[in-house]
């Protein structure tokens, strides 16, 4: 770890930060010296620190058997990601590309929303429709798996984690999804898409999560490529696996579920900044935003804004408890009232 002190003080660190603060253990010093220096700082901090560290053990616990170990990094696969997907012979490969990190060029514009397999066999991934539909909210990943019947080794939930979340949000915000059937439109305007663009295909999963619902997303983003600015997307089927004989892949299995599609319209640009034109095509029963970054980009203060002025329910994510709790106070700095949901973990968050 790199000394909490470092900036404050004119003296270099004089070695490692391994003396951890003895009433957090969140951050560490070099030296007693530049701990004492930090402390003016940190004092305000420590309690809420040591609470977020009090829950590291819950926040480790995810039920996967696939991520239990790892091996050691080297120059070919440099990160655990890398390192996860090599395992299962899906680095660099389809929807998971963009989840290795040791080639930046792996995606392309050419790639997005292209590709719709998940390169795995059938037993692995939900390539079909589930054999029933949920009959309670699902609450944890645990869940999620029994449900759609995946044993606890496959590594869907590194992408699924994105219509996860959407699922997530929808129910927080109490939105009754049983009246938006095949004669109405669940609108969801999705600010800041980045991976998600490339992993278009698994949000077909929102088909089972929601059956019978047509759902219409807004990605309104930077990272939306100029060239698809205002290109419609419409999700149909499940992602297939690789087993050639699957049902996935059987004419008799695919059916008319233009009731129940999930239809994408990119956006590029800030959300505040597209708000005019996108509410002329669609407005919003829900606003989202995962991983969002708030305390970090100060973009976001003219978007809180404007979602603040047209009352309509968001829900945002953000990377860590900490990073939440920054983004909470830049929330109510910007609106002048607290959050109506507190802040809570995610409990089908990324793996």
């Amino acid at each position: 770890m790199e000394c909490a002190a470092k900036g404050l003080v004119a003296e270099p660190c004089a070695s490692e930060a391994r003396r951890r603060c003895g009433g957090c253990g969140a951050v560490a010093y070099c030296s007693r010296a530049h701990q004492n220096v930090h402390w003016g700082f940190h004092k305000e901090e420590c309690a809420r620190l040591a609470e977020q560290m009090s829950r590291i053990d819950m926040l480790k616990q995810f039920p996967f058997t696939f991520s239990v170990e790892s091996p050691a990094l080297n120059h070919t696969f440099p990160s655990p990601r890398c390192f996860l997907l090599e395992s299962f012979k899906l680095h660099q490969k389809g929807l998971w590309k963009s989840e290795c990190i040791c080639d930046p060029e792996v995606t392309s514009v050419k790639d997005l929303s292209k590709t719709t397999d998940w390169s795995m066999g059938s037993a692995l991934c939900p390539c079909t429709e589930p054999e029933h539909n949920v009959s309670t909210p699902l609450t944890s990943w645990k869940d999620y798996y029994r449900w759609r019947s995946l044993p606890l080794q496959s590594p869907v939930a590194v992408l699924l984690h994105w219509p996860l979340t959407l699922y997530h949000c929808v129910q927080l915000s109490h939105l009754q999804t049983s009246k938006y059937d095949s004669q109405d439109t669940l609108c969801i305007h999705y600010l800041g898409p980045e991976k998600e663009l490339y992993q278009l295909a698994v949000f077909g999963e929102l088909r089972a999560l929601f059956p019978g619902v047509r759902i219409y997303i807004e990605l309104v983003g930077p990272a939306v490529p100029k060239s698809r600015d205002g290109e419609l997307v419409t999700i149909s089927n499940y992602a297939h696996c690789c087993d050639e004989s699957c049902f996935c892949k059987s004419s008799i299995g695919s059916k008319d579920l233009s009731c129940s599609a999930v239809t994408f319209k990119l956006r590029k640009g800030l959300y505040h900044e597209r708000y005019s034109d996108i509410v002329k095509d669609s407005k919003p029963h829900l606003i989202v935003a995962a991983n969002a970054g708030i305390a970090a980009y100060p973009s976001w203060i003219s978007t809180i804004e404007i979602i603040r002025k047209v009352g309509i329910p968001a829900i945002f994510t953000d990377f860590c408890e900490e990073a939440a709790h920054l983004a909470s106070s830049c929330i109510a700095s910007i609106t002048g009232q607290p959050l109506r949901v507190p802040l809570a973990v995610h409990p089908i968050r990324q793996a």
